[in-house]
Parts: structure tokens; C-alpha cells; sequence
């Protein structure tokens, strides 16, 4: 039996790796969705960095594996299968043998599928959240990979690392790239600016930082953060939403724990069933006239 929730809605979606699956929640609630994949997710254009981290990697002198993200991992894979295949064993023996530390549960997921586990999960999946967890922990003379969130330096993990007497060896598996063309980013904020949306719902920082430089650079950015305040604002974690609050944006809905494209779906079918509910109360309270007539603003 399909849950109709979100019967009526529009969001908006500017997930791309994901796209079809997200689209297929909302539109399983009865929500419309309009497409707008605001940022694709490539390899390193240079392997040769990469690879030649996976090596130092595999020869041992690691004692601690930071992984940021999920996809971070599955790219360090996709890069050996498809430029050194001979690493894999080694890769994968080394990342059994090493203490692996995961920013949030997207890492352990993939960790999972090779049959590993994470050895430690930041008390939040954040920068702040890894920072306070091996804060607790006497880190001098460890050597420690980095993996990073995109491009992203990630400077003040590296500063507390360095600070705390770790040496670093960082690694930037893949990159953010633009997805759709920049007149049809216009044509979203513009869509938001109109309210022609009820909701829009943000999977990556990078999603938050293009649509924001998209309208500065058109010079949109005041009807944007507008629009964005007359709907509603939904982020899959807490990474997303600290972005969309450095925009001025507020974040109306965010799973409490489980920071993922079902849950999230969950939050704002919640919270958009919250608003109707109050709507349907505020016309039950209204004089009968007031309350029917299509004049009435």
C-alpha cells in the first residue's frame, strides 16, 4: 500500500548519484518531483596523486585511516580496479590491519560490503565530530591517511592533527563538478523565488554551494534566500545543514540520527504533514465565509 503524504507537493531534488532512488521515495508519498542534479561526482582528474597514496597506503606505515565519506572509499576501489588491480589485496589487507575511523555511518556502509567494520565513529558525523572523538586519544607519532571530502583541504582537521603531533598523508579521490547547465540553475531559483516549490531537499554541501554562487553570480541571491525562507528546507545531515546556515538558509527538516535519503524523505514528510495539519486547523477556526471564500487572500 503506497503512503500518499506527500500528495500535492512539490520538491525539489538536487541529489544526482542517487537520483532515481530518491525521486522513487518521494514520488511513492504521491510527491511531485522536479529533477535539478546540481552537482556530479568524477574521479580525481589526475590518477597519479591518488595512486600514489594507494601505494604508500599498501607498503604499512599507516597506523590510523580517517574516511570521510563513503564515496571516498568506493573511488580509492574504482581507482585501483581500473589503474593498479595488483593493489587490491594489498589495499584491502591493509585497511583490515589499520585503526579506521569513520566521519558517519556512509563509510562504515561501504566498509561493510568488504567485509571490515569501522574501528571508530565520530561522536557526530562532522569535522567538529572527528576532532572531538580523537581528541581523547594521545596522537603523537601516529601516522595517519586522510581521506578527504571531495576536493575540499578539510584545513581544520589538519591543523588539529598536525597540532596534536600526527603526520598526515591526505588523499582526494574525486571531485565535484557541475551537473546541469547554469540557465537551468537560474530556472530553479527562480522556480523557488516564485514559490513555485513547497520544498527542496539538499544531499551535499557542494549541492548548497553552487546553487548559492549560481545567484550571486546571475545576481538572484536576495530572491533565493527568500524563496528558500517561504518553503521548506530539508538536509540529509548535519554537514548540509551547517552549509545552508553559513547561506543564511534555515533547515526546517533533518533526520534525528540516520543520516539518509529514506530518513531523511521521512523528516520531511513529517514536517510538511505538520504544516497542512496547522493550515486545516487555522480554517477550522475561520468563520465559515472566510474560510471558503476563493476571494479571500
Amino acid at each position: 500500500m503506497q503512503n500518499h503524504d506527500l500528495a500535492g507537493y512539490t520538491v525539489a531534488v538536487p541529489e544526482s548519484r542517487e537520483l532515481d532512488v530518491f525521486v522513487a521515495m518521494l514520488e511513492r508519498r504521491g510527491a511531485r518531483a522536479l529533477r535539478c542534479p546540481l552537482v556530479a561526482i568524477k574521479d580525481a582528474p589526475d590518477p597519479a596523486p591518488v595512486l600514489q597514496w594507494i601505494a604508500w597506503f599498501c607498503q604499512g606505515p599507516c597506523d590510523d585511516l580517517i574516511l570521510l565519506t563513503g564515496e571516498g572509499l568506493r573511488r580509492l576501489l574504482a581507482c585501483i580496479d581500473q589503474h593498479a588491480p595488483h593493489q587490491r589485496e594489498p589495499f584491502l589487507a591493509r585497511l583490515a590491519a589499520v585503526r579506521t575511523i569513520t566521519r558517519g555511518p556512509k563509510p562504515g556502509r561501504v566498509l561493510r560490503t568488504l567485509g571490515l567494520k569501522a574501528d571508530c565513529i565520530a561522536d557526530s558525523p562532522t569535522t567538529q565530530g572527528v576532532i572531538s572523538t580523537l581528541q581523547r586519544e594521545d596522537l603523537q607519532g601516529r601516522i595517519m591517511g586522510v581521506q578527504l571530502y571531495g576536493s575540499e583541504v578539510n584545513q581544520p582537521l589538519q591543523d588539529f592533527l598536525a597540532a596534536a603531533g600526527a603526520t598526515l598523508h591526505t588523499v582526494a579521490p574525486y571531485v565535484y563538478a557541475d551537473a546541469i547547465e547554469q540557465a537551468q540553475v537560474i530556472e530553479l531559483i527562480d522556480h523557488i523565488a516564485r514559490r513555485e516549490v513547497d520544498a527542496i531537499a539538499f544531499t551535499s554541501m557542494a549541492q548548497v554551494q553552487r546553487l548559492f554562487r549560481v545567484a550571486r553570480d546571475s545576481e538572484r541571491e536576495s530572491p533565493l534566500q527568500e524563496g528558500l525562507r517561504a518553503i521548506a528546507v530539508a538536509a540529509v545531515g548535519p554537514v548540509v545543514a551547517d552549509s545552508l546556515r553559513e547561506h543564511g538558509c534555515q533547515v526546517d527538516a533533518m533526520p534525528g540520527e540516520s543520516f539518509f535519503l529514506k530518513p531523511m524523505t521521512g523528516a520531511l514528510a513529517e514536517l510538511l504533514a505538520q504544516q497542512r495539519g496547522a493550515l486545516s486547523d487555522d480554517d477550522a477556526t475561520m468563520p465559515p465565509a472566510e474560510a471558503h471564500d476563493p476571494g479571500q487572500s
